[in-house]
């Protein structure tokens, strides 16, 4: 079965970082591209970084330019949002997306929770 898994979440002070991983298996990931989702309480989810599958084009919200980087691994199956320089605004439940174009497909991880604070 198709399963998206996130990992790394946690409580990391302001300036930290936290590297997020989604362990994926149950579809073709390589042909998937993927992307990170958060959603904080009262806001709506939005769109944090996406890569394609190939890995050569990756986009990001403006809000996380210069601070997070996304990856992936195709032998792996995974990938990862490297967060530096954290905010407290960052505070967010964090989710892995896939996304197939070709075979109109798409499936959510189950989150991972994100608080900065000191």
């Amino acid at each position: 079965q198709v399963q998206l898994v996130e990992s790394g979440g946690g409580l990391v002070q302001p300036g930290g970082s936290l590297r997020l991983s989604c362990a994926a298996s149950g579809f073709t990931f390589s042909t998937y591209a993927m992307s990170w989702y958060r959603q904080a309480p009262g806001k709506e989810r939005e769109l944090v970084a996406l890569i394609t599958s190939i890995g050569g084009t990756t986009n990001y919200a403006d809000s996380v330019k210069g601070r997070f980087a996304i990856s992936r691994d195709n032998a792996k199956n995974t990938v990862s949002l490297q967060m530096n320089g954290l905010k407290p605004e960052d505070t967010a439940v964090y989710y892995c997306h896939a996304n197939s174009v070709i075979w109109k497909l798409n499936f959510w991880g189950q989150g991972t929770q994100v608080t900065v604070s000191s």
